[in-house]
């Protein structure tokens, strides 16, 4: 049998002989040097150890190196170092005594200039031994992470824990580099632009694609001039806000002076495209609420969309009781007795006339000529409510972007309305035996109002302070284009301003800033805006701007929303021939 030594034999002996021998080797191993780190240690054992064929070792005891192994393992590492930390005594002990066998420390690859601390001097990486350090590194896990070399403290300390640090694999690497060079769709794009620079890089790149006839010139022309065209008047304007005023306010005192049941209507609530400064071609349209507030009322939902209601009174002396049947305060009731008593005050003015009641309709309509301009001015009975707006408004009204979060919950603390207006059939019955004809519309016109009056992100927006935007002009452009196309096909009557107004709404919610709507942009804001509309009619849906649950355009049907959406698209395309021709029929083209 062979030892640990180059092949020379072993022969056992006695105990007390055996024990001699190793006490003397032990002596004259302790006088060796030691390694000066515990990695140099137990690297260089392996480049030994890896040199020399394993040799089967004998079963009756365990025995220690050589003198000879460990004389010629100090020699090895003297020839592959520089520097040693010399012993101090037959004492001495390093930091890699007191760490266990099997703990291992992997070492990061030296990098120039860097040094390697050791426990009695330093030595520079350079240095090192070549071999030495390729068996370091062979060591090193080839997954994510590496490890720093650790410090070792002078004899006493504890050896650090293991650091690791990420590391980037060439799989890794790969994939990063694929991310950066690959194509992000469009869809994408739009729906993770969060910066300012990105959104509007975003801006230009929608402008670009939204133009689309050839001659930008011409249709710049084609709207301005129509715009112009659509300008009322200020004479026009002054006398018909006139007769209006005069008329509301004399319907406002009779009420108060000869009515038991709205004695307590409260000043006019004026809204509507004239007071929005919205109104087009001549100021022909007048809306003007007349609210009575109920403070004890309770309102429950009617259908599943949140715009209609049913309304109980609760205990109280209230003036409206006469029109409360089995609890619910009946709208049909209400509006027939606000409606003749109109009629009453308007007998006086001959040049008034009431018009007949439309189904469905909250409006009393009187109508009177001025100038040959026929001037229609609808007076709308309605409930004020001071309370927390409806459920259904919760997720509406989200301007925080566009306007401020402020002026949103501003907004919600005013008090909100109801207009006694239904859908479809009135004889039609909820769950709780409540007929449509008897129901109420939540309204928030007089917020559209200050939204629209107040519309820029900048507070200083189209006022003489500030620069200009054209908001306003696209919306007037969208009316007059809906207009139009109403005339040359009856089966778009269902569509309305106000669903341009909504549209509107949303458009600025979605590019709330003022250099998003440029004055000198006007063509291209005009595209966009028709773009959004044509984007809801091919869908079939237009949320309520206060309301989301509610379709703006469920009734006219999807055929018909498709049919109006490829029209406008058309005009689009063509550059808006259907203005070329009514500017043409008035001589200003």
């Amino acid at each position: 049998m062979t030892g640990r030594g180059r092949g020379k034999p072993c022969k056992a002996k006695s105990p007390d002989a055996e024990g001699a021998k190793r006490k003397t080797r032990l002596d004259k191993i302790k006088q060796v040097p030691l390694p000066s780190s515990q990695d140099d240690t137990e690297k260089e054992n392996e480049t030994a150890n890896k040199r020399k064929p394993k040799q089967k070792q004998v079963n009756h005891g365990e025995e220690k190196p050589s003198v000879q192994n460990a004389r010629e393992e100090a020699n090895l590492r003297t020839n592959k170092e520089d520097t040693k930390t010399p012993a101090k005594g037959t004492n001495a002990k390093t930091c890699a005594d007191r760490t266990k066998p099997m703990e291992r420390f992997a070492v990061e690859p030296e990098k120039p200039g860097r040094t390697i601390k050791r426990c009695g001097g330093k030595a520079k990486a350079g240095e090192q031994n070549p071999e030495v350090m390729t068996k370091m590194k062979s060591d090193i896990p080839n997954d994510t992470t590496k490890a720093s070399t650790p410090k070792a403290k002078a004899c006493g300390g504890k050896a650090k824990p293991r650091v690791k640090f990420a590391e980037e694999t060439p799989e890794t690497q790969l994939e990063h580099a694929e991310a950066k060079t690959r194509k992000v769709p469009e869809e994408e794009k739009l729906g993770k632009a969060k910066t300012c620079a990105d959104e509007a890089k975003l801006m230009e790149e929608s402008i670009e694609r939204a133009i689309t006839p050839k001659d930008k010139t011409a249709v710049d022309s084609i709207l301005n001039t129509t715009l112009k065209n659509l300008k009322i008047k200020k004479n026009d304007r002054s006398k018909a806000s006139q007769v209006v005023n005069e008329i509301t306010d004399n319907i406002i005192k009779h009420l108060k002076q000869n009515t038991q049941c709205f004695k307590e209507v409260e000043e006019p609530l004026r809204s509507g495209s004239y007071y929005e400064n919205l109104k087009i071609s001549s100021p022909d349209e007048f809306d003007v609420m007349v609210p009575i507030l109920v403070e004890r009322i309770n309102v429950e939902p009617f259908g599943d969309d949140g715009a209609f209601y049913s309304v109980a009174l609760k205990r109280g002396n209230s003036l409206l009781k006469t029109f409360q049947e089995n609890d619910i305060l009946c709208a049909s009731k209400m509006l027939q007795e606000f409606r003749e008593e109109v009629k009453k005050c308007v007998k006086k003015y001959k040049e008034w006339v009431v018009t007949k009641k439309k189904p469905g309709c909250p409006a009393v309509t009187l109508t009177r000529e001025v100038e040959s301009v026929t001037i229609s001015l609808d007076v709308v009975l309605c409930l004020k409510v001071k309370s927390s707006w409806p459920s259904f408004t919760k997720e509406g009204l989200k301007i925080e972007g566009w306007l401020g979060a402020k002026v949103r919950q501003d907004h919600r603390l005013k008090p909100y309305y109801l207009v006694p207006k239904y859908e479809g059939k009135g004889n039609v019955e909820n769950d709780n035996g409540v007929l449509a004809k008897d129901i109420w519309r939540v309204s928030f016109s007089h917020v559209e109002k200050a939204i629209l009056l107040n519309h820029g992100s900048e507070k200083t927006c189209c006022e003489r302070e500030g620069a200009s935007c054209c908001r306003k002009d696209c919306l007037k452009l969208l009316k007059h284009l809906l207009s139009l196309l109403k005339e040359n096909d009856s089966s778009f009557d269902k569509f309305c301003s106000y669903h341009a107004k909504t549209t509107l709404f949303h458009a600025c919610c979605s590019r709330t800033k003022d250099s998003d709507w440029k004055a000198s942009d006007l063509s291209l804001c005009f595209h966009l805006l028709l773009e959004d509309f044509e984007g809801h009619l091919q869908r079939g849906e237009l949320p309520n701007f206060f309301i989301p649950s509610q379709n703006l355009i469920s009734g006219p049907g999807r055929k018909k929303c498709k049919h109006l959406a490829d029209r406008i698209k058309e005009e689009r395309h063509k550059g808006f021939p259907i203005f070329r021709q009514q500017l043409h029929v008035k001589g200003l083209v």
